[in-house]
């Protein structure tokens, strides 16, 4: 029985590829039997009303704010004696030169502190660690020389040493002047995140 049917599928499925197949070659080379369709839309005219919205009135306070009391002045005394301050040399020497923001005196503070770039080998091998850097701020807050002090692996000094190139100061200001910072140290840490 199954055979039969098998044969029967067999040779309606036979059957049908050949049908296709001739059908196909028949579409490619005649010309005559080409139809298209052409689609054309109109454009309808849609009255869409839109419905203003107004913003809600706040709901009127339930109790008006109470009043708050006046203070007390004290009166003055037109009729009252006077008390004789003998006058006083007041000097006042300021200096305000520039542009008034470093008029006072003040340490370097760090405004930009760039993070380094994690070592790929540092990453790839899970280490974590720490690298303590020392350079100097300059004058214009830029940082220069840059050594390493401690480290817990020599695969993040290089990482270290490019990220602290890049520290922006503000310069330590003595008497108005900026002056260059020697011996600043800065502790740099290398720690994974945890997933």
């Amino acid at each position: 029985m199954a055979v039969v049917l098998a044969a029967v599928i067999t040779g309606g499925l036979l059957f049908t590829m050949q049908a296709l197949i001739a059908s196909g070659k028949s579409a490619l080379t005649d010309d005559r039997e080409v139809h298209f369709l052409d689609f054309v839309r109109t454009e309808r005219q849609e009255m869409v009303q839109r419905k203003q919205q107004k913003p809600e009135k706040p709901p009127p306070p339930r109790e008006p704010p109470p009043d708050m009391p006046q203070p007390q002045q004290d009166a003055v005394d037109p009729n009252m004696q006077t008390i004789g301050v003998a006058p006083m040399s007041v000097s006042a020497d300021m200096s305000i030169g520039g542009f008034g923001l470093a008029i006072s005196d003040g340490d370097y503070l760090p405004i930009v502190k760039v993070a380094p770039i994690y070592p790929r080998r540092a990453l790839s091998r899970g280490l974590e660690g720490y690298v303590i850097v020392e350079f100097t701020v300059t004058k214009t807050g830029s940082v220069r020389d840059p050594f390493i002090v401690e480290s817990t692996s020599s695969l993040f000094e290089n990482a270290a040493l490019k990220a602290v190139l890049r520290f922006k100061y503000k310069p330590r200001i003595v008497d108005g002047d900026p002056i260059e910072v020697a011996g600043v140290q800065n502790k740099i840490s290398f720690e994974l995140e945890d997933s």
